[in-house]
C-alpha cells in the first residue's frame, strides 16, 4: 500500500489469532463510490500483424480518463478475462460475510433464458478488474479475521479500488490474470497441482480447484534433483515450469545439484553434460504470457 502508512493502525485483538487492522480512509469517503471523483472514458485496443491484418481488437474498453493508451492496451490485451465470464451472476450468501462482500457465481436460471451464444462473455471494463482484485483481497481478509470491523473492511476495499484506478498501486501480472476469477464470476476448474497455506490451521494444503486459491505469485526459483524421471527431477521440471507458465508466472531453476560432465555414475561410467529442459523448446501453449 502506498501513501500515508499511518492509515493502517494495529490493535490487540484478544478474541482472534494475531492482530487485526483498522483502516483509515485517505482517498475515499464512507458511503460514496470510490469512483466518485474519477472520470472514465471508452477506448479501443488492437494488435495488428506487419501486413496490417488484425490479430486482436476490443471496442468500448472502459478505463480511467487519466490512463495512457499503452496502459489501456495492456489491460485489454493481457489482463482482461477474455472468455467464460457468465452474462448473469448471482450472489452466494454466507452468514458470516457482509452481503456486499459475498462472492458471485453463474445464475443458471437467468442464463437459461438467454441465447446460448450470449451466456458467456469477457471483461470489458477496468472497474470489473479493480473490483475482482480488491474484492477478493478483502474477502480473504474478512474470512481470516484481519479487520476490526465491517467499516474497516469496506474502507480497505474502497481505498484499494481507488489506488488501482489512479495507478498509485498495482500487483504483479499473475494477480491481474488469476485473482478474483472465482470470487467475482465463479470461474473454476480442476486442481492444477498448486498448494496454499490454510489460514485457519497454518498447514500446507493441496488446492482442490484451479482458481479458488489461485497462483498469484510472480517469480519462482525451483530446485532440481539429480534424477532423470522421478518427481523433482530433470523431466519433472517440464511439468512444474508448465504449471507456472500457464498461470502467468516466471521461473528459474537452481541446477547446482546436477552432476557435472565426466562425474562418475552409480552404475559405472561417467555423466555427459546434463541436458536440462528449456522453455525455448516447450510448446507455445506453456510459454509465459508476458
Amino acid at each position: 500500500m502506498t501513501g500515508d502508512v499511518s492509515a493502517v493502525r494495529w490493535a490487540a485483538a484478544p478474541t482472534t489469532k494475531g492482530r487485526m487492522m483498522r483502516i483509515a480512509r485517505r482517498y475515499t469517503n464512507e458511503g460514496q463510490s470510490p469512483y466518485a471523483d474519477i472520470a472514465f472514458r471508452l477506448t479501443e485496443s488492437e494488435i495488428r500483424n506487419p501486413d496490417g491484418s488484425v490479430v486482436f481488437r476490443a471496442e468500448n474498453v472502459e478505463v480511467p480518463s487519466s490512463w495512457s493508451q499503452v496502459a489501456a492496451d495492456v489491460l485489454a490485451q493481457k489482463y482482461f478475462r477474455k472468455a467464460g465470464v457468465p452474462a448473469r451472476l448471482k450472489k452466494i450468501e454466507e452468514e458470516t460475510v457482509p452481503s456486499w462482500l459475498w462472492r458471485s457465481s453463474a445464475d443458471e436460471t437467468a442464463l437459461a433464458a438467454l441465447p446460448e451464444k450470449e451466456r458467456a462473455t469477457g471483461e470489458h471494463s477496468s472497474k470489473q478488474v479493480f473490483e475482482r482484485l480488491a474484492g477478493t483481497w478483502t474477502y480473504w481478509g474478512w474470512k481470516g479475521g484481519y479487520f476490526d470491523s465491517e467499516a474497516d473492511a469496506r474502507a480497505f476495499f474502497d481505498e484499494l479500488v481507488y489506488m488501482l484506478a489512479m495507478q498509485m498501486a498495482a500487483p504483479n501480472s499473475p494477480q491481474w490474470f488469476n485473482t478474483g476469477l472465482y470470487w467475482a464470476y465463479g470461474i473454476d476448474g480442476p486442481s492444477q497441482g498448486h498448494f496454499y497455506v490454510d489460514f485457519a490451521t497454518g498447514k500446507l494444503v493441496k488446492s482442490k480447484s484451479a482458481y479458488e486459491h489461485p497462483q498469484p505469485h510472480a517469480c519462482f526459483i525451483q530446485s532440481i534433483a539429480d534424477d532423470l524421471v522421478n518427481e523433482g527431477g530433470i523431466m519433472d521440471l517440464w511439468v512444474r515450469e508448465a504449471r507456472l507458465f500457464k498461470y502467468g508466472s516466471g521461473t528459474g531453476s537452481n541446477f547446482s545439484r546436477l552432476r557435472g560432465d565426466g562425474e562418475r555414475l552409480a552404475g559405472g561410467g561417467s555423466a555427459i553434460a546434463p541436458r536440462v529442459p528449456s522453455n525455448r523448446a516447450a510448446p507455445r501453449a506453456v510459454q509465459p504470457r508476458w
